[in-house]
C-alpha cells in the first residue's frame, strides 16, 4: 500500500503488521534519511550487529533467511537493502511465503511506478511504499523553517527566498547546508541574506545555479565553466541532473502562465517560491527561448540521463556534462534563429 509523510510518522511509532517498506522516488537523500529513521525506530541503533543487517542487491538472495532469523538479544531484526530493484522481487516473494520475523527496508531510488517491485508491494497489506520527491515551493520553505526552528535559529524574508531558491534538490544536502548556517549564526541567531549567500552560495549549489541559468539562456561557455566548478566543489552527477529537471519544471510553470496571457516578466515574477531577484532577467530570456514542447523534450532527456547515470559502471560525469551542455547548445541555437 502507498503511504505519505503523515502515515510514515505513524509507521515510525508503530510498524504493526508491516514487514516490508519500499522507499523510492527522485530524492536519494530523503530515501536514505527515511531508511535511517526506520532502522532507528525498529532496532534502536544503526549498527547493532545482532539486529541490523545491510545488504546490497547482489546479496539480496539472503533476504528470506535473514528475515526468518530471530535476534539473539531479542527484538525485531532489520534488513536494509540498498539499490534494490526488480531483481530482488523473487527473494521478497519467497520471504513473504514463509513467516518473516524481521523488518525489511528496500531502498530503490528512481524505481518506475510500473516496476514489478512497486506494483507487487502496492497490493500487499503488509507492505508500505513511499515515494520521496524533492521538496519545492511551500513544502520546501516549511521544511527549512522547521529545521531552523529545531535548532533555535530564524531567517529573514530575503534569506528565506534565497534558501528556497538554492536548496531542495536533495534532502541530505539541504539538511547539511542548514546545519552549516546554524553553526555560523549560533543558537538564537538570525540568518540574513548576506549570511545565507556566504554559507550556502559558496558551495556547489550556487555554481550549479549559474550553470543552469547559463545553459537555459544559451551561454554555452558560462554553463560549462560553472558546471566544472560545481562538480569540483562536490556536486554529484545525479544531483546535478535532478536539479536541472527542477529548473526546467520552473520554466514549464512559467510558460503555462504565459499561455494564460501573462508576459514573460509577469510569469517569472509570479513563480512560487519567487526567483532570486538577480536571476529574473536571465530567466525571462530563457522563457523566450524555450517552447513548452522543447521543455518537455528536455525534461525527458534529463530523466533518461539520470537513469543512465545510475547504471553500474556508467560514466556518470560524462553523461551529466553532455546533458547540461546539450541544454546550453539548444538554447544557443534558439538565440541564433
Amino acid at each position: 500500500m502507498k503511504i505519505d509523510a503523515r502515515q510514515f510518522d505513524a509507521l515510525l511509532r508503530d510498524p504493526g503488521a508491516i514487514s516490508v517498506v519500499l522507499l523510492t522516488g527522485d530524492d536519494t537523500g530523503m530515501i536514505r534519511e527515511r531508511a535511517r529513521r526506520l532502522v532507528m525506530a525498529v532496532a534502536g541503533s544503526l549498527d547493532d550487529p545482532f539486529r541490523v543487517v545491510e545488504l546490497d542487491r547482489d546479496g539480496a538472495s539472503a533476504i528470506p533467511n535473514e528475515m526468518a532469523s530471530m535476534s539473539l538479544t531479542g527484538g525485531r531484526r532489520v534488513i536494509r537493502v540498498r539499490e534494490a530493484g526488480d531483481a530482488v522481487l523473487p527473494h521478497v516473494t519467497r520471504m513473504l511465503e514463509g513467516r518473516p520475523h524481521g523488518f525489511l527496508i528496500l531502498e530503490a531510488p528512481g524505481a518506475a511506478s510500473k516496476s514489478k517491485l512497486r506494483v507487487a508491494l502496492d497490493k500487499l497489506p503488509t507492505a508500505a511504499v513511499m515515494v520521496c520527491y524533492p521538496l519545492e515551493g511551500r513544502a520546501l520553505e516549511g521544511e527549512i523553517r522547521a529545521n531552523l526552528a529545531e535548532m533555535k535559529v530564524s531567517a529573514d524574508g530575503e534569506a528565506m527566498r534565497f534558501l528556497v531558491e538554492h536548496l531542495g534538490a536533495d534532502h541530505s544536502m539541504t539538511r547539511g547546508e542548514i546545519e552549516k548556517l546554524v553553526l555560523y549564526v549560533g543558537p538564537g541567531g538570525q540568518v540574513d541574506l548576506l549570511t545565507a549567500q556566504m554559507c550556502v552560495g559558496d558551495m556547489a549549489g550556487l555554481s550549479l545555479d549559474d550553470a543552469l541559468f547559463s545553459a537555459t539562456s544559451g551561454d554555452v561557455g558560462g554553463a560549462d565553466r560553472a558546471l566544472e566548478l560545481a562538480m569540483a566543489e562536490g556536486a554529484a552527477p545525479v544531483a546535478v541532473l535532478r536539479t536541472a529537471l527542477v529548473h526546467m519544471q520552473k520554466l514549464q510553470r512559467a510558460r503555462d502562465a504565459m499561455a494564460e496571457g501573462l508576459s514573460a516578466g509577469e510569469a517569472a515574477k509570479g513563480l512560487r517560491p519567487p526567483l532570486f531577484f538577480r536571476r529574473e532577467s536571465v530567466f525571462v530570456q530563457a522563457l523566450n527561448l524555450w517552447s513548452p514542447a522543447a521543455i518537455d523534450q528536455a525534461c525527458t532527456r534529463l530523466w533518461e540521463a539520470e537513469r543512465a547515470c545510475k547504471r553500474t559502471g556508467a560514466p556518470d560525469e560524462v553523461i551529466c556534462r553532455s546533458a547540461i551542455v546539450g541544454l546550453a547548445q539548444r538554447s544557443a541555437a534558439a538565440r541564433r534563429r
